[in-house]
């Protein structure tokens, strides 16, 4: 067996694309997520092991785990399949693929609490609902510098090779995160 050749690195000057929307209109959507992360977090009270150093990280298959998560789901593959069509040009029918929730987990700061600096690869989008935000929530970093502070109700979606993180919290901060794929459609 030959071995693989070495990885070698250019790194392209672009600028990936960070959407943000606000989900106010959406309140059952959103109180029932926040009941979703409760509901999972009694089921299975460790925090899941992963980049993200907070108080509590409910398993990645959450939405598997707690109906209450599907409507939000629901409203997540909406607003990715709008941003597909319109920002990214992708014709999910004409390909016969469809947008899908792979991942879907519940995340709890506190003071301390922080996220290590990662990407979602192999995920096509990525997305973070902000449940709860007190004021001196930390906000959550993109690349070469862009900080989004959160607020409840706001949703930003970025595509899965973006790297970000969360600096150091000090205040409570809850938000539901999902990772999207292209998937193919069937029937």
């Amino acid at each position: 067996m030959s071995t693989l050749p070495t990885t070698n690195i250019l790194q392209a000057p672009t600028k990936i694309p960070v959407f943000w929307f606000s989900l106010h209109e959406h309140i059952n959507e959103l109180s029932l997520a926040r009941l979703g992360i409760d509901e999972v977090r009694a089921t299975h009270p460790e925090s899941t092991p992963s980049n993200v150093k907070a108080i509590y990280m409910s398993p990645w298959k959450s939405h598997l785990l707690s109906d209450k998560f599907r409507p939000l789901c629901s409203l997540v593959e909406a607003i990715g399949k709008k941003v597909s069509a319109e920002v990214l040009k992708a014709d999910f029918p004409s390909l016969n693929l469809d947008l899908k929730v792979t991942d879907c987990w519940g995340i709890i700061y506190e003071t301390s609490d922080h996220t290590v600096p990662h990407m979602h690869y192999p995920s096509d989008l990525s997305a973070v609902i902000y449940l709860e935000a007190e004021e001196n929530s930390a906000p959550i970093l993109f690349g070469d510098g862009l900080a989004l502070k959160p607020r409840p109700g706001l949703m930003v979606m970025f595509p899965g090779i973006l790297l970000h993180e969360v600096p150091e919290n000090h205040a409570k901060r809850v938000a539901v995160a999902m990772n999207l794929q292209k998937l193919p459609k069937f029937g």
